[in-house]
């Protein structure tokens, strides 16, 4: 009998509970175990693990339920006299089935359904329903796009932010009032481009003995979420988005490690180097090998500073605060930054428009292939450097 997601968070915090007894039993005075402890030790931990990876295959299970439930079409309005709301034919089964059609022909005989999604800088625009497909593709492949604050922008996007803040004085009865000078500044949310490309062969897209559609779609959304999340952290701002780890334009140095590795008091430290009013949404993103070195830390009382979710859907925490994991967060280096602890709300995504897909049936004719092509544009930056701290290690 299959358990719930519940039942098996109950079973993953029991587990991690008898994991950290098992550690308190037998380490020596050294601080060190046996061999044969280790590897009895590893046993456990292997068992958290894999409740863990069963936990998210029931998550996943259970996304994609609530998924197939959900309506496939909306309702169609016809204005021809309108070009916005001639949009909507993207959204029809008809426009669906021709842009499936064209993937297989490889959009050499367009359809007059198909017509009416041009994208002037070329290619289809993507069916109303396949780019929701796409975006729910991208929020799962990149954290950033879950924590973070989405823009829809037709043109370059300003964000006027208060870089100084007026403050209140107390004056007597009949003395002369002070004014303050509050300073206001802006931030730009550009468009870069992005873009995917694929190849696939002329005997799948006439069989299409499986769900090409789904293939496409995720290959898509997995390329780009992936190369979002890079530059969304990693980013440099020269044509990509800035990330949140940009040593001028990113979140502010909050903790600098004294050593090579972490200690639990430095992880305190970060908490309370984010102001307050920040840290009622906040959040820790880290690298794997990160996280690692983490659940190995104690505070002062002895008690583990990392803490499995309980419930169905919740993150694991550290010192109550949701952990997220990013294979592009950067490793413990000399002198680099490790970790970042923040309210995310503040990094504003900017997408430009719609995203479009358009076949390149020539390129690769010679072999038997068509090349598919997925762009999007789209702009990233962190308004306030202060909302975001960060623990960088020891130079």
């Amino acid at each position: 009998m299959s358990m719930t997601i519940n039942e098996l968070c109950v079973k993953r915090a029991k587990a991690w509970n008898d994991a950290k007894a098992y550690l308190d039993a037998h380490r020596r005075e050294d601080g060190l175990l046996s061999p044969e402890e280790v590897a009895e030790y590893e046993k456990l931990e292997a068992k958290i693990v894999n409740l863990g990876a069963e936990i998210d295959r029931l998550k996943k299970l259970k996304d994609y339920d609530a998924e197939m439930s959900q309506p496939i079409q909306k309702p169609i309005f016809m204005n021809p006299g309108n070009y916005a709301a001639a949009k909507s034919f993207t959204a029809t089964d008809e426009y669906k089935c021709a842009v499936l059609d064209g993937f297989r022909s490889g959009f050499k005989n367009p359809s007059n359904e198909l017509r009416v999604g041009l994208d002037p800088s070329g290619g289809y625009l993507v069916p109303d329903e396949y780019d929701r497909r796409l975006i729910q593709g991208l929020e799962e492949e990149n954290i950033l796009r879950k924590l973070g604050t989405t823009i829809t922008t037709s043109g370059q996007h300003k964000i006027n932010i208060a870089a100084t803040k007026p403050a209140a004085a107390w004056v007597e009865e009949g003395e002369a009032l002070t004014f303050g000078e509050a300073t206001f500044d802006q931030v730009l949310l550009d468009a870069y481009k992005l873009h995917v490309a694929i190849k696939v062969t002329e005997e799948l897209l006439n069989d299409n003995a499986f769900g090409l559609e789904n293939f496409i779609l995720d290959s898509f959304a997995k390329a780009l979420g992936n190369a979002e999340e890079d530059a969304f952290l990693n980013g440099d701002g020269n044509n990509k988005p800035t990330g949140i780890f940009d040593p001028v334009k990113g979140g502010e140095i909050g903790v600098t490690a004294a050593s090579t590795a972490i200690k639990a008091d430095e992880v305190v430290d970060l908490v309370y180097s984010l102001k307050r009013p920040y840290r009622k949404n906040a959040a820790f993103i880290m690298n794997d090998q990160t996280l690692a070195s983490l659940r190995k830390l104690k505070d002062s009382t002895g008690q583990y500073l990392w803490q499995p979710g309980l419930q169905a859907g919740e993150p694991d925490r550290i010192l109550g605060y949701p952990v997220y994991t990013s294979a592009y967060c950067p490793v413990a280096e000399a002198g680099k930054p490790v970790m970042a602890f923040g309210d995310f709300s503040y990094y504003n995504i900017g997408d430009r428009g719609i995203r479009s897909i358009a076949a390149l049936h020539e390129l690769y004719a010679g072999v038997g292939q068509v090349a598919f092509l997925a762009k999007e544009r789209v702009d990233g930056k962190l308004i306030l450097p202060e909302a975001v701290q960060i623990m960088k290690m020891k130079a």
